[in-house]
């Protein structure tokens, strides 16, 4: 199999605007599966902005982040600036190892492998691994919200220590399901479990993400970051976000309730939603990118597949009069074809 030497993502607004015209503020940015309803910021002090960030930052945006998620007492935390940078150190820790990844799914995986490691295969089953590969599973997966049983992860994780392989688990759209979570279990050898701070709070912009896994494996990720691999501003958010459980229950409703309005608004067009993870929908059209290429043109960015020609992946919309103008742009797209 032959990977890109690039990886495409949602959020590509700036170079949408120069192909479609139009205003920043006019568009509608579906492409990502970001929350579109952040929480108010919390007021930061201006030492924490002036300053390299403290151990006592760090510390209490771990500990609140361990409550949040609930990882394991026996877990090693540490934070990084996104889930994406800690992707790139993933090679590091299993030297010489392959990947075997569960797929279709998050490109940046075997990117990063066929890059910086010793290769990888994509999978189309959990029963199709090697011993000592570093297995990798996006659970809900992106973009298809494929769901692997916690149950059967943690019997791979298990295999997997057996053999000194690794099982990586990446939950960045676990927390509209977390039922499916394993942080509970992060701790155990053979399990590395990433988590992401921006997608359910909507705040991508801080770059902010964790992984909780065995104490040598975070050892290696933490030298491999250095030192004041996160910003102080960020860990101050991030501590302040997830220590407030009124606000996150708020949040999980709000993203809810959109959601399941997003639902209607597609399927009321015709359109087969095969997958739902709270944060984005995901269509399946033989005529995907045509849809796509016509909601551009009314200032609405989603996001299609190069791999996947039926594949169109759309975000949720912040509000009612977003949502309206969505189902607009869909029939009259869908009423030509």
């Amino acid at each position: 199999m032959t990977f890109p030497s690039t990886i495409a993502h949602g959020g590509a607004l700036a170079i949408a605007i120069k192909t479609y015209g139009g205003e920043k503020h006019n568009w509608i940015d579906l492409s990502t599966g970001i929350n579109p309803v952040p929480p108010s910021l919390p007021k930061i002090a201006m030492p924490v902005w002036q300053a390299l960030p403290d151990s006592d930052l760090m510390d209490g945006c771990l500990a609140a982040a361990r409550q949040f998620y609930g990882f394991s007492p026996l877990a090693e935390v540490v934070a990084a600036p996104g889930i994406q940078a800690l992707i790139q150190l993933l090679p590091h820790l299993r030297n010489g190892a392959k990947a075997a990844i569960l797929g279709p799914t998050y490109g940046e995986y075997a990117h990063v492998f066929q890059q910086l490691g010793s290769g990888c295969r994509i999978i189309s089953s959990i029963d199709d691994v090697s011993a000592k590969e570093v297995i990798i599973i996006v659970n809900p997966n992106n973009p298809d919200g494929r769901i692997v049983d916690p149950g059967q992860l943690m019997a791979l994780a298990e295999k997997q220590a057996q053999t000194e392989g690794l099982l990586i688990v990446d939950e960045a759209f676990s927390d509209m399901m977390p039922e499916l979570s394993v942080a509970n279990h992060a701790g155990t050898r053979g399990l590395l479990v990433l988590k992401s701070f921006g997608k359910f709070f909507g705040l991508a912009g801080l770059r902010l993400g964790f992984a909780a896994g065995c104490a040598e494996d975070i050892s290696i990720l933490q030298e491999r970051l250095g030192p004041w691999a996160v910003s102080g501003p960020a860990l101050a958010a991030g501590a302040a976000c997830y220590a407030d459980a009124k606000s996150s229950t708020k949040i999980f409703r709000s993203v809810l309730h959109r959601s399941n309005r997003q639902r209607a608004v597609l399927s009321g067009a015709g359109l087969k939603v095969i997958a739902d993870v709270g944060l984005f929908h995901l269509i399946e059209h033989d005529k995907a990118s045509v849809i796509s290429n016509h909601l551009a043109r009314c200032h609405i960015l989603t996001r299609i597949f190069a791999d996947n020609p039926l594949w169109l992946r759309i975000g949720l919309c912040k509000n009612a009069a977003e949502r309206e103008r969505l189902a607009d742009a869909l029939q009259s797209c869908l009423r030509t074809l």
